[in-house]
């Protein structure tokens, strides 16, 4: 199998290579432009083959691949095996390798009949990076994953016990498949620059992929928290490590990213800034990727230093240089003579939410890389701690949710000062109510900082709460349907500003769950002998009895501990496990069992207004000492020496008899583990008498839980976001160049209507703006007709007609092909190559509505 799957890495690099030269050489022809695009299938299906190999080698404990006999065992859980193969250097390069084979095939189906001339450079960018990582895989010491190991070991080291977490294995994939994703808006746009054609049709076409990888870097970062916070056994969630520095960076650069295209597609602006956001963006992912592999900086959640992190720093130099020298080449097409026109507009909220969002960036960026910067000027390599972080990005997270809340208010271009106020009544209302309340009736006047985001967190919820009753209460205007209808339907037609709109929500719940429990966070560590009571934060905390476990793997001292709140008692168990160094209970000594890593099983009662938090340090100095007598002993009765018991005799015969008859040294060996293991336990069973002393670290987070449901609200905002609408998912006709234009346009028109509906625009506000877009509509279609009509000139057309239906073709140096059904829908698409436009008729055209009002 091995070499099967060296030969399907090989092929998976040579055809990522094609596909992408073939594009490139014949981007002017329609049939090579299949044929690539059917290569990368093909290198998809490669991929998904060496995946497939590499987990049936990992299920069946084949310990002659590398890869698996470092991070399996016989051991390991069965969910464990599956998801170890990414917890490996090579592992984590095929996964990277696998998600950008899924996505590039994803993205080239759904752009196979739009953007013909930007899809080839596209293809060229994404097969490029898949041969990069390809090639590494092949050619770099070290990182193929199906490396051999000659002799055969009859067991495997296993699987990093910090990392046998479900959170922990789920996390990872989830990364990569964000930093993979924002693969095909950088490649889609360095198409755009390259042709010249930097309008928004290439951010309609990546917008979901630069959405989903948002959403799996959002849900990745959860992960990672949750993870840290219940398995480090240090209490917090966010240490600002910077393995997790590098992966919020590009999240947060993204989410810059998907609000200021949504200026560029309504208003033709910050082309500029939206090329360079996708640059940095992508740049950021693959810093991210090196900080894993580097060993540059320290982190628990690297793989240590390594042989392609130079390798991914070259990549990062190519793509930073080669972007900017290109942005910088295409200014003159990316600047625009359209200006912000009123201060009080969603775009002009749109941009200081995108300076925060950078300067966010910025501030972290010097705090992960100042051990660099320090010993590159002082030779000293200093470390920024946690204090200096939340001290600089405090004050922009606050400024942050202040502006979230302020944007969906407003409406775009502009919007009159009386609308403004009007929008902004009962929101404000609410922020002072809030503030008052606890400022008079808790301690969060002592934690100003803390006041100011509680504040600006209810103004963006209650604001947004008010948007959405406000857009219900429009349709119902508009349609006469029922409140409950009309709020569904306005999430339904509108996923993107809705789901949007759930994103902020979750957003302001999570970042009142990090307030509250950073600020007002008890946390205090007692020493106590079983029996033994203290109070914590008005709480009685009592050591109830300890516990204590042995296996092959760990050993396991713990402790049940009461935690008294008033007339309830929380009973809650914690535990801190010692593995072997191996991970697995291979024989060694009796004291390897303290020798390797050790992880924490804390005992957590959630609620809704805090968490009681409690992680023990058991006193394992006895257990130490009986550990090290009894290897002492163990090891004098293998000796067999003079006044041994006579049971030693009877090991040393066996030991002996294995050394003579190699194919007995299996039973040999796991004799004697048995007895160690027997002997561990026995010493266990003394851990529970001896009364020990034990450190416990009690918390009470107040309001943490709200950080968790803040960040599955976020979840399901996107994914309502993300969520096709019910047209497309019908099987449309695929949607052309001209259907998307069209469709832009008259959602502008839409919801230029509904916000006049919701109050967000007075009536002249809305009359100046729904003029200019309806004209804005007729040039369009204008337009696009007269396209239509050279087309049909230079091209020759056939018609033929029954029944309402007519088909028309032409060959030439333009063609065009029009359907239309009696239900008066239609769409046309004009290429000067031949290219092609589809209709189909569901009774309702997205630009005709506009045209027929206009020019009636």
């Amino acid at each position: 199998m091995a070499s099967l799957g060296s030969v399907l890495l090989a092929l998976a690099f040579a055809a990522a290579a094609t596909a992408g030269l073939i594009a490139l050489i014949w981007r002017h022809d329609e049939r090579k432009l299949v044929l690539s695009r059917r290569i990368v299938y093909g290198f998809c299906f490669l991929v998904t083959a060496c995946i497939a190999i590499i987990e049936f080698e990992f299920l069946s404990d084949n310990f002659a691949f590398k890869i698996v006999q470092e991070h399996s065992s016989l051991e390991t859980p069965t969910f464990y095996k599956v998801a170890a193969m990414w917890s490996s250097q090579e592992g984590s390069l095929l996964l990277w390798a696998w998600v950008l084979s899924i996505f590039s095939s994803a993205a080239l189906y759904f752009t196979r009949n739009k953007l013909r001339q930007l899809v080839p450079w596209a293809t060229g960018v994404m097969m490029g990076i898949a041969t990069f990582f390809t090639g590494l895989m092949l050619f770099a010491p070290d990182v193929n994953p199906f490396s051999q190991l000659n002799p055969v070991p009859s067991d495997g080291i296993g699987l990093n016990p910090l990392l046998q977490h479900p959170s922990m294995m789920i996390h990872p994939p989830m990364l990569y498949s964000g930093y993979v994703a924002l693969t095909i808006p950088f490649a889609f746009a360095i198409g755009a620059l390259i042709t010249r054609r930097v309008d928004a049709e290439w951010i309609r076409a990546t917008r979901k992929f630069a959405l989903i990888a948002w959403t799996f870097l959002g849900f990745g970062l959860l992960l990672g928290a949750r993870w840290s916070y219940t398995e480090l056994g240090w209490g917090g969630y966010w240490a600002w490590d910077p393995v997790e520095n590098a992966a919020l960076m590009p999240w947060l650069l993204c989410t810059a990213f998907l609000h200021s295209i949504m200026v560029q597609e309504k208003r033709g602006m910050l082309k500029v800034w939206n090329a360079s956001l996708v640059v940095g963006t992508f740049s950021m992912a693959l810093l991210g990727t090196f900080l894993v592999r580097s060993g540059v900086l320290q982190s628990i959640h690297a793989f240590g230093n390594n042989t392609v992190g130079p390798y991914i720093l070259a990549l990062i130099g190519v793509v930073v240089i080669g972007s900017t020298a290109l942005i910088i080449s295409r200014l003159d097409e990316l600047r625009t003579p359209k200006r912000i026109d009123s201060l009080i507009s969603r775009e002009a909220v749109f941009l200081v939410n995108n300076l925060l969002l950078v300067g966010l960036v910025l501030v972290i960026a010097w705090g992960t890389f100042f051990p660099l910067i320090s010993e590159l000027f002082t030779g000293n390599k200093s470390s920024l701690a946690a204090p200096w972080f939340d001290r600089y990005t405090t004050p922009l997270a606050i400024l942050l949710v202040l502006f979230t809340g302020i944007g969906p208010l407003l409406g775009w271009r502009r919007v009159s000062w009386k609308t403004a106020r009007r929008a902004f009544r009962i929101p404000v209302a609410a922020m002072v109510v809030v503030t008052l309340a606890l400022a008079l009736f808790t301690d969060a006047g002592s934690r100003p900082w803390a006041l100011a985001l509680f504040a600006f967190a209810t103004f963006a919820i209650v604001g947004i709460g008010q948007e959405f009753w406000n857009g219900a209460a429009g349709r119902k205007r508009l349609t006469g349907e029922p409140m409950g209808k009309a709020l569904l339907g306005i999430v339904t037609r509108n996923r993107r500003r809705y789901g949007g709109y759930i994103v902020h929500v979750g957003v302001a719940v999570l970042l009142i769950g990090i307030a509250a429990s950073s600020s007002f966070q008890t946390n205090q560590n007692v020493e106590l002998k079983p029996g033994e009571s203290t109070v914590v934060d008005g709480r009685t905390v009592t050591y109830v009895r300890p516990t204590s476990k042995v296996d092959g793997l760990a050993f396991t001292a713990g402790a049940i501990v009461d935690v008294q709140e008033g007339s309830k008692t929380y009973r809650l168990e914690t535990t801190r496990r010692f593995y072997r160094p191996t991970g697995r209970g291979g024989v060694g000594g009796i004291g390897d069992y303290f020798g390797g890593e050790a992880d924490s099983t804390i005992g957590l009662w959630a609620g809704p207004v805090r968490d009681i938090w409690v992680a023990v340090q058991p006193n394992i100095v006895g257990i130490e000492r009986k550990a090290r007598i009894a290897e002492q002993g163990f090891q004098t009765c293998v000796e067999a020496g003079p006044g041994t018991p006579p049971q030693c005799k009877d090991v040393r015969a066996m030991m002996i008899a294995a050394r003579d008859n190699p194919a007995l040294q299996p039973e040999a060996l796991k004799q004697i583990e048995r007895l160690q293991e027997l002997t561990a336990k026995r010493i266990a069973r003394g851990y529970l008498t001896e009364n020990a002393t034990a450190t416990f670290k009690v918390i009470i987070n107040p309001l943490v839980l709200w950080m968790w449901i803040g960040g599955l609200i976020a979840l399901a905002g996107a994914l309502i976001a993300i969520w096709p609408s019910r047209g497309r998912r019908k099987g449309a006709l695929v949607r052309t160049e001209t259907d998307a234009l069209k469709e832009a346009k008259y959602r502008e028109i839409r919801d230029a209507e509904l916000d006049h509906a919701a109050g967000k625009l007075s009536d002249e506000d809305y009359a100046i703006l729904d003029a200019e877009l309806r004209k804005e509509a007729v040039e369009m279609l204008d337009e696009l007709e007269r396209s239509r009509e050279g087309a049909r000139v230079g091209a020759g057309a056939g018609a033929n007609g029954g029944n309402g239906n007519g088909v028309g073709n032409g060959n030439g140096n333009g063609a065009v092909t029009e359907h239309a059904n009696g239900n008066g829908s239609s769409a046309a698409e004009v290429n000067g190559n031949g290219h092609h436009g589809n209709g189909n008729g569901n009774g309702h055209d997205p630009a005709a509505e506009p045209e027929k009002a206009e020019r009636s």
